[in-house]
Order: C-alpha cells, then sequence, then structure tokens
C-alpha cells in the first residue's frame, strides 16, 4: 500500500515539494512517519489512546527534524471540521477507519473538505466484494455462503465491522468533490496468513507478486482490502 501511495503522490505532484498531510485514524503511526521521514509535514489524528502512545513513543526515537514535521491531535475523524479549516491539506489518509463506522458518508465528505483543489485522498477499505474467500480459503463453508449477501463481518479482533463496495464508495466519491483516480488491491495472495507469521526469506518477491496483482485483473477485485484514491476537483 505504501508503494500504491508513493506512486499517486508522484505522479500528482512536484518532486520534492513538501506536503501538507493528514493521517486521520492513524493507529501508531506507521505511514504518518513514513511520510514525515521522507520530508512532508504530517498531522495525525487518533483518538485510542493507546495508540496515541504507541506514536509518540516512535516519534520520540526519531532525529529532531522529523519531530518537528510530525504532530499528533487527540480526536475523532468524524471531527475534522473542529480541528481544521477546510483546504488545508494536500494529502489525508483514512486507512483502515471506514470499516468500524456505520455511516461513513459524512465522514468522507468532511475529509474532501479538508483536501486542497488537487489534493489527494487515499482511503484503505475492507472489500465488501470480497468477503467470501477468507472463509471459503480456510473451508468455513457456512461462513463463505453468509458472506454473498452482506458487508458485514467480524474481523480477526473478534469485532462485528462492516465493508465497503467499489461501486458504491465509487459514487460516493463523485458526490462529495472527489472522485476515484485510481483503486488497487491489497492482500490478495497473503490474506490467510496467520498472525505474527515468520517474515519468509524471499519477501521481497512476495510484496512484488502482491504488487503486481494489486493493480492487475481480475486479481485486485478478489483483494482483502482495497486502495482508493480520489482526487479533488
Amino acid at each position: 500500500m505504501a508503494r500504491q501511495l508513493d506512486e499517486q503522490i508522484v505522479g500528482r505532484f512536484p518532486v520534492g515539494q513538501r506536503l501538507r498531510v493528514l493521517d486521520v485514524g492513524m493507529g501508531q503511526g506507521t505511514q504518518a512517519l513514513r511520510l514525515a521521514r521522507a520530508g512532508h509535514q504530517v498531522t495525525g489524528l487518533e483518538q485510542d489512546p493507546t495508540m496515541i502512545a504507541a506514536a509518540r513513543e516512535s516519534l520520540a526515537g526519531e532525529p529532531e527534524g522529523i519531530r518537528e514535521r510530525m504532530r499528533i491531535i487527540e480526536g475523532d475523524g468524524r471531527d475534522t471540521g473542529v480541528h481544521f479549516l477546510p483546504g488545508s491539506f494536500d494529502v489525508v489518509l483514512c486507512h483502515g477507519v471506514l470499516m468500524y463506522v456505520e455511516e461513513p458518508d459524512p465522514l468522507l465528505a468532511g475529509l474532501a473538505r479538508m483536501l486542497a483543489q488537487g489534493g489527494l485522498l487515499s482511503l484503505l477499505v475492507r472489500n465488501g466484494d470480497a468477503l467470501a474467500i477468507r472463509p471459503g480459503l480456510s473451508g468455513d463453508w457456512a461462513g463463505a455462503l453468509a458472506a454473498f449477501d452482506t458487508t458485514a463481518y467480524r474481523n480477526r479482533l473478534g469485532l462485528d465491522v462492516r465493508a465497503d463496495r467499489l461501486k458504491d464508495l465509487t459514487s460516493t466519491l463523485a458526490g462529495i468533490g472527489a472522485p476515484l483516480h485510481a483503486w488497487y488491491g491489497v492482500r490478495v495472495f497473503t490474506d490467510t496468513a496467520a498472525d505474527g507469521a515468520e517474515i519468509p526469506a524471499d519477501v521481497e518477491t512476495l510484496l512484488a507478486v502482491e504488487e503486481k496483482a494489486g493493480r492487475t485483473d481480475p486479481y485486485r477485485g478478489v483483494a482483502a482490502l482495497l486502495h482508493l484514491c480520489g482526487v479533488r476537483g
């Protein structure tokens, strides 16, 4: 996903431009820190105190220049208008958040308002068109059968959450003024890997396969996750 995001950034903004980035639901700050290291000015918005503590700990170990380029704000992604003015950011990330939001449209509309003209909105969502793949590959036939007609599922944390369909999000992004520019699949072949599985010796080849599949039909359409990139018109 990081490679996909970098591809979109490089293709949209001048080389060397210091971008204003907002990471909504930044978690432990993996992407936020990566972009701060690349020279961008990054704001991370997160409401989970545990995640905020982890992000602050990671940030504390970075050189001063990187620490100065990143700030962390405690808050809900649905309240971006409380913290920021419209058009304040060139790039807005919302990765792994929508599945926890019952009504995502107001959140997405708020994120689009945060973008400057031509800005990039990056979403990572659970693929509602492929929910039967994971239970099917694990031999859970009843679970696979039930997954065809729903966007609800139980994640690996045991939480009841929801997925999004590409068609629906394409329509939503057009409606909020940030139409879909590109989309990718994420975790095409590796979704069934066990948590904590050992990283294989040929990990670079694995990543190359996943990257290729994530941009190639029909493989990307059955990925566990979808990475959608909208552009503010």
